[in-house]
């Protein structure tokens, strides 16, 4: 990530963090009680990114065979 400068060199604390996307996935199975969560965060110029990792969860399976449900919360 780049940063600004200000004039006597040191980092901008405004600006670090303001284009990363922080994403939380929560699976969880309808048909038994498995819960898992992960977190990730990504940089806005790299949505892309997000978007493949978000179609291989979406695909997931149980164990016991069901699709795993998948909830998403986004911090911007």
């Amino acid at each position: 990530m780049e940063s600004d400068y200000n004039r006597n060199g040191s980092v901008d604390e405004s600006e670090i963090g303001k284009d990363i996307i922080k994403v939380r996935a929560k699976l969880s199975c309808p048909s038994c009680s498995y819960k898992k969560s992960f977190m990730n965060q990504f940089h806005q110029k790299d949505l892309e990114s997000m978007v493949v990792s978000l179609k291989c969860f979406d695909w997931l399976a149980c164990s016991c065979g069901d699709l795993l449900d998948l909830n998403l919360e986004f911090q911007i």
